[in-house]
């Protein structure tokens, strides 16, 4: 069998013996194959490095830079096409590089990337990144603003930063025009660790954006320590779980330096799945069903409440509950009671620890309130907003006046109702064993979001993640693969757009291109190539003649 083919037959949240055999059978690179790693490496750390640099004038710096008044590094802040250019190119580096790692990490290789060799890279490449200004996105700047407020005694989710903090005020200045008057869609949990973060730095954005980098960077790292756990769980080689979904340029970009609140929420959930699963036996589909070990149930609790409080820092971490209480209902027995009782255990578990933190952090329940904050936004990236912009278009074209808004808001509504139906026939199928919990987790979770009303690059990582942990076919890695390097290239590193200025953009692009076709140039003969697949072994017929 080869690495990744999971059967039906494996187990709830294990793997059969002949996946691990098969998964943990691959030999060392050898010494051509290491170069090619080390150049790699080196690429993606120049990438990395480069993308740093650039970040000083095309980053999404806050209204007083500090880089301004220093010697040299000010300079990029006011060459913003040339800094632009670099980041760019920093950008093109790093997917190139991840796709060449892909390389030595493919599954069915006969040698492959070891974990440490894995671990050195994502060090290598991450370290540069710690130190950049904010790019992607300015969503780091709402979360100073909104901690203020929440650290001041006000409600955050009822006023936003200009009302609370004033229009004046330096918190208030960074955030966004769109978002200065919005309330906080972000769970209690995660404005607590903020209000606690501005009791440290107070109005130091600098200072700030660095703690919430800290922990952005504490939740990659639960990404990072649950990921090969799971994928040893479903039969998935942890090298390969770990090059999708951690090194992923999506997850550098964004998590680390975008530095979004998805990697506190998204680690969480993965810890909480990966604790809910430590005790489970192994158990067919159709059984047999062995007795409850010691300290089972005390594990599958913990988890749940990982899970729910990745939950309450951002809500779709809740849905993970669901397939974890698949598992459960099916190592318990695969029966509907077993199902309905999981779940009103586990549901039970949600409300509380819920309504502790709601109710502890003194923030209450209006969070649930403002959930659906950001479909403010009317994104061409969310297919079913792009879907109403179109029939909107179409009935200006034939004359029927403009009505895009209506199209948008029934485009959006059946989105709306489409992705929980999804969610519910994959969660339905996962419970039947027609497919694996995890990857009907991760496929759920794409369901929701991409039909949502808005769509953010950073957003697929709900899916990828997940997947990479259970999905071991090529089909879906291809895919996967492709999505994000896309993903990771259309999007421009300033957090900003570009009214005005949009001739910025071709002359960055064409530099940052021109760049690293040199780069590649240089290290053509240290490109791994992907592995030919061995021939099928001759089959012999009756009449003793091979096919």
């Amino acid at each position: 069998m080869a690495v990744g083919d999971v059967t039906q037959a494996d187990v709830d949240g294990q793997p059969s013996t002949s996946v691990v055999s098969s998964a943990s059978s691959t030999a060392p690179l050898d010494s051509r194959e290491r170069r090619q790693l080390d150049v790699i490496r080196r690429f993606g750390t120049v990438g990395a490095l480069l993308l740093a640099v650039g970040s000083l004038g095309a980053g999404a710096a806050p209204v007083n830079n500090p880089v301004w008044g220093l010697p040299v590094f000010g300079l990029f802040s006011r060459m913003t096409t040339v800094s632009l250019a670099i980041a760019f190119a920093g950008v093109f580096m790093i997917v190139l590089a991840w796709l060449g790692l892909g390389r030595l990490a493919l599954p069915g290789r006969a040698r492959m990337v070891s974990l440490p060799q894995m671990a050195r890279t994502l060090v290598m490449w991450t370290a540069p990144l710690v130190l950049t200004v904010p790019m992607f996105s300015k969503d780091v700047y709402s979360y100073l603003a909104q901690s203020e407020i929440a650290a001041r005694g006000e409600d955050p989710y009822t006023v936003g930063p200009a009302d609370a903090l004033g229009y004046d005020d330096i918190l208030t200045k960074n955030v966004p025009t769109m978002w200065r008057e919005t309330p906080s869609p972000y769970g209690p949990l995660f404005l607590v660790i903020g209000r606690g973060i501005t009791w440290l730095t107070g109005d130091h954005v600098v200072m700030g954006v660095a703690f919430h980098r800290l922990l952005a960077l504490f939740g990659f790292a639960m990404i990072v320590w649950a990921l090969p756990r799971l994928a040893r769980r479903f039969g998935i080689n942890p090298v390969s779980a770990l090059w999708l979904g951690a090194a992923n340029p999506l997850v550098l970009f964004h998590l680390v330096v975008g530095v979004h609140n998805e990697a506190l929420a998204i680690g969480l959930m993965l810890v909480g799945i990966e604790l809910g699963l430590r005790r489970m036996p192994r158990c067919g589909p159709g059984g047999p069903y062995p007795p409850w070990q010691p300290g089972e149930l005390l594990w599958y609790g913990i988890g749940a409440v990982v899970i729910t409080l990745g939950a309450v820092v951002k809500i779709p971490a809740a849905l993970a509950l669901g397939f974890l209480g698949v598992m459960i209902a099916r190592r318990w027995g695969g029966r509907w009671k077993h199902l309905f009782i999981t779940a009103g255990a586990l549901l039970v578990i949600f409300l509380a620890v819920v309504a502790l933190t709601s109710i502890g952090s003194g923030l209450g329940f209006g969070w649930a309130t403002t959930l659906n904050t950001a479909n403010t936004i009317k994104s061409w990236m969310a297919p079913m907003t792009a879907l109403g912009f179109g029939a909107g278009g179409l009935g200006i074209i034939l004359g029927l006046g403009n009505h895009i808004d209506a199209a948008i808001t029934v485009s959006r509504m059946v989105g709306t109702l489409l992705g929980p139906l999804l969610a519910a026939k994959l969660l339905l199928d996962s419970f039947r064993w027609r497919l694996r919990p995890m990857i009907g987790l991760g496929a759920a979770m794409g369901a929701v979001l991409v039909l949502g009303a808005t769509v953010q690059p950073w957003y697929l990582l709900w899916a990828a993640i997940p997947l990479a942990s259970a999905a071991g076919n090529t089909r879906f890695r291809t895919a996967a693969t492709a999505i994000s390097a896309a993903f990771a290239v259309a999007l421009p590193p300033t957090g900003n757009t570009f009214d005005g200025r949009t001739y910025q953009l071709p002359y960055a692009y064409l530099a940052a291109a021109i760049v690293v076709a040199v780069a590649l140039f240089v290290v053509r003969k240290h490109i791994p190539t992907r592995p030919r697949r061995k021939a099928p072994a001759p089959v012999e017929t009756p009449a003793g003649r091979t096919q």
